[in-house]
């Protein structure tokens, strides 16, 4: 492993770094890229040639003049261990409220419960895809970015047609009670993982997918909790079913955010 670094005079904003990370995100042995975008320096981990990422950066024409390329392990190594011990929280958070969440809606017969479960599940697979890859490459990060949001997407289209059969059909109060209460625990436990995704500050496909994930999750519950309060005041099912179907349109809106970010 190498971390080569470059001085980018003209790398003022956001702009100029996205720029380049399109640019040299065909290259399969880059492992990682970092930006500082105060002193315009590029940090490039990489097992390729330093003259192909070279050559890549100068066609871009922001002024690029390689400082400084040298073999590093240490760096890169301690980055991964961080980003896999993060996943592996929340994804044990996750897994274990879409049991808990799973089981709850079908004893309170709450769609909009079962719903927030199932997206509960989606993400325990995201986050396991997304700890498949730790350390790979950028194209493989946003290889795992892109399958995310395609299985958020058939995960969505499944619920909307679970919503719609049962908007036809008689279905009985769910206990609103389990929905508030419930909601409210999943809510403190999505919290805590956002917090853990952001404060890690991570721009890699994989782990903005997550961040994504989880920030859906806290809206969700939120309006579990609100469709809980009305089914107790309206005495209808139909607030469960109301927020079951925004549920799946967070989802299904989340899951193009991520198509977008993988391209």
């Amino acid at each position: 492993m190498r971390k080569s670094t470059y001085k980018i005079s003209k790398m003022d904003c956001p702009s100029e770094e996205n720029m380049i990370r399109l640019k040299l995100e065909h290259i399969s042995g880059i492992k990682k890229l970092e930006f500082d975008l105060e002193n315009r320096l590029l940090f490039v981990f990489h097992l390729e040639e330093v003259e192909l990422i070279t050559g890549e950066i100068k066609e871009l024409n922001l002024s690029e003049k390689l400082i400084d390329s040298e073999i590093t392990k240490e760096l890169i190594q301690e980055d991964d261990k961080d980003q896999s011990k993060l996943l592996w929280t929340v994804l044990s958070i996750n897994f274990i409220f879409f049991v808990i969440e799973m089981i709850t809606g079908i004893i309170a017969e709450s769609m909009g419960l079962i719903a927030d479960s199932l997206d509960m599940l989606a993400d325990s697979f995201i986050y396991s895809l997304s700890l498949l890859v730790v350390g790979s490459t950028i194209l493989m990060k946003k290889k795992v970015a892109k399958y995310a949001g395609y299985f958020q997407i058939i995960l969505a289209t499944a619920g909307i047609i679970e919503i719609t059969r049962r908007f036809f059909g008689l279905e009985d109060v769910p206990n609103f009670n389990l929905m508030i209460i419930v909601s409210t625990l999943a809510l403190i436990a999505n919290g805590i993982c956002l917090y853990l995704l952001q404060k890690s500050k991570s721009k890699e496909a994989h782990m903005r997918a997550s961040m994504i994930f989880t920030s859906n999750d806290v809206i969700i519950n939120t309006g579990v909790i609100i469709a809980g309060i009305m089914v107790k005041w309206l005495n209808t099912s139909i607030p469960d079913l109301v927020v079951g179907i925004i549920v799946f349109i967070v989802v299904l809106q989340g899951a193009m955010r991520i198509l977008k970010l993988s391209k």
